[in-house]
């Protein structure tokens, strides 16, 4: 079940509870669509992981902007999520 993180240009960013096998990264899309477009947040960056479309290309740069800014927030909340998965297993 995914995780709402977060809500910006009416896009949702949040976590999928099935992520925990790969790098840090946050889900984004208007809804939560299977396909949504991927970012890997890194110590120091954001990169788009996989866009699958669910992100307007005019919106994509803002996008961006945002995960940056907020890169330590999301990556917390991300690394919360798991550690409280791992708790309910």
């Amino acid at each position: 079940m995914p995780e709402l993180l977060d809500i910006y240009l009416g896009y949702n960013f949040y976590v999928k509870s099935d992520g925990d096998n790969e790098p840090v990264h946050i889900h984004v899309a208007k809804g939560h669509p299977e396909k949504a477009t991927k970012f890997w947040i890194m110590s120091d960056t954001v990169e788009l992981a996989r866009d699958n479309g669910t992100v307007d290309p005019k919106d994509m740069g803002r996008v961006l902007r945002y995960l940056r800014k907020n890169r330590e927030r999301m990556m917390s909340k991300w690394l919360a999520h798991f550690k409280h998965a791992e708790v309910k297993h």
